[in-house]
């Protein structure tokens, strides 16, 4: 006697699921012509004032006060630049003096913030040194004070070192004193912006790196600095331009022409001396310090990005 395996059930075969998209919103036309009105609305309210700063620096007439609106100068011409490169002002120092100055305070707020802020914001994202939160408050509670008020007690610390033979020559009245008072300022933002990024870098890769064999100074600079490196341009850059434009503490501190700077040039333009400048030089000066933080901004602009919206937020 023979039995048959009992038959399996049959089932349906398996239907692939279909996933339903969502239609995108589409805007209708009398919304996309309102979005189109406002953004060239505001598109013109940003470039109206560079429009018109570069029409006055190719005016050759020479006004002492802008008194009609010329986008197109009659006789445009660049006499204005040519005379701003060659003597900005009536001190005795070249515009590639200032310039250079204005770069030397640049560059080293730049670099020393950068090199001094990530080492700072290293040590307080991963080790637990005794007083961390008590130092990062102290940090935040500098960070939250006007930089001008610091100047009496910068000016009086730095003009008690000497770095020269005569009684003049001190650290106050000189670039590097400069600069070392503007990378005071620099660097309460530059631990804190940078130490909410570190944050953000999982602790994992580090550990990766150890069990690998691989010491703290090489986890430090093969795997931490390249991972936050938009938090280093974003922090480079602010530095750059706080030395390039930076005016109040070189007013104060510095005396000799051979030192001033870009900033402190265009004030002398609009000072006492400001009815025999014309505007044509002081527009054409006024791009001419611009230019290069455009510059500098345009080249690291993919990293700025990057490190504006992850930066300093966890």
């Amino acid at each position: 006697m023979t039995t048959s395996a009992p038959s399996l059930p049959t089932t349906r075969a398996a239907q692939p699921a279909v996933h339903k998209t969502k239609k995108k919103r589409e805007l209708s036309l009398g919304k996309q012509l309102l979005y189109q009105v406002m953004l060239l609305a505001i598109a013109f309210v940003v470039l109206f004032p560079i429009l018109w700063i570069v029409s006055l620096s190719l005016d050759p007439r020479g006004i002492s006060r802008p008194t009609e609106l010329n986008l197109i100068p009659p006789g445009a011409s660049l006499k204005a630049f040519q005379a701003v490169m060659d003597k900005p002002t009536n001190n005795p120092v070249t515009f590639a003096q200032l310039a250079l100055n204005s770069l030397k305070l640049a560059l080293g707020v730049s670099v020393f913030s950068v090199l001094i802020g990530v080492s700072a914001a290293y040590v307080f994202s991963r080790f637990d040194i005794p007083g961390r939160r008590l130092l990062m408050l102290m940090v935040l509670t500098v960070l939250m004070l006007p930089a001008i008020g610091t100047i009496a007690v910068l000016f009086v610390l730095l003009n008690k070192v000497q770095i020269g033979p005569t009684p003049a020559d001190t650290l106050r009245n000189s670039l590097l004193g400069v600069g070392f008072a503007i990378i005071s300022g620099a660097l309460p933002f530059a631990i804190w912006n940078l130490k909410g990024y570190l944050d953000t870098i999982p602790r994992d890769l580090e550990e990766a790196g150890r069990i690998d064999g691989a010491s703290h100074n090489q986890v430090f600079f093969k795997i931490i600095l390249p991972l936050a490196v938009p938090a280093l341009a974003v922090t480079g850059f602010l530095g750059f331009l706080a030395g390039w434009t930076e005016f109040a503490l070189s007013w104060q501190f510095l005396t000799r022409p051979t030192d001033f700077t870009l900033a402190m040039a265009l004030w002398n333009m609009t000072g006492q001396y400001a009815g025999q400048v014309p505007w044509s030089n002081f527009a054409a000066m006024s791009l001419l310090v611009a230019v290069p933080v455009a510059i500098v901004y345009l080249a690291l602009q993919k990293y700025i990005i990057g490190g504006l919206t992850l930066g300093s937020v966890k």
